[in-house]
């Protein structure tokens, strides 16, 4: 069986009541719990790290926590739970849903609160796989771009055809052992460098 990583959660709060229900809730061998009492203070330790989970109760001492909670779900890849009180639930809800903001009614049940936790965790997974997925598909892209810009290039010098280029540009990567990219890269520099 595959054992699995650690996850990072920020809980940010006014109080340390969360903290410690969260320790007793979550398993330490799962979770990791990180703390901060405001959102200021939140926002400097995210200049440090970056956390799977981002926990925000609300209210806090410098702000209500909204803001931020928007702030981080288009800006940051982590799972954002907002905790609010009841009667402020379906308000809140309504503006930070559509921004992947999850919110979680206070007080808040155990197990709800535990669910909330891990679908976050899950969310952050997933998000994860697919930025990897997109950096991967942007590389690839931009390989092909510069490899399509030294076939034009020796086309253009070496009057050539397309076909032509294109082998070249795959031996000359087979004889030297680097990728087409760097070939490219190099009869770029060449001919127009």
């Amino acid at each position: 069986m595959q054992e699995r990583a650690q996850k990072s959660i920020l809980v940010v709060s006014g109080t340390d009541k969360l903290r410690e229900a969260l320790s007793s809730l979550l398993p330490c061998a799962e979770f990791v719990l990180y703390t901060a009492a405001s959102c200021a203070e939140a926002r400097r330790m995210l200049l440090r790290c970056q956390y799977d989970v981002i926990l925000i109760s609300a209210p806090l001492p410098d702000e209500f926590g909204t803001t931020f909670a928007l702030d981080l779900a288009q800006r940051n890849s982590s799972g954002v739970i907002l905790l609010v009180r009841g009667s402020l639930f379906e308000e809140i809800c309504a503006k930070v849903e559509s921004y992947g903001v999850l919110t979680v009614e206070k007080p808040t049940p155990r197990p709800v609160l535990y669910a909330a936790i891990r679908m976050a965790a899950a969310m952050r997974a997933r998000l994860a796989r697919a930025e990897a997925q997109t950096q991967s598909l942007t590389a690839k892209m931009e390989e092909i771009r510069i490899v399509n810009r030294a076939k034009w290039v020796l086309i253009k010098y070496l009057n050539i055809d397309e076909a032509q280029a294109h082998r070249h540009i795959e031996k000359q990567a087979m004889d030297r052992r680097l990728s087409k990219r760097e070939v490219a890269e190099k009869i770029i520099s060449t001919y127009e460098g």
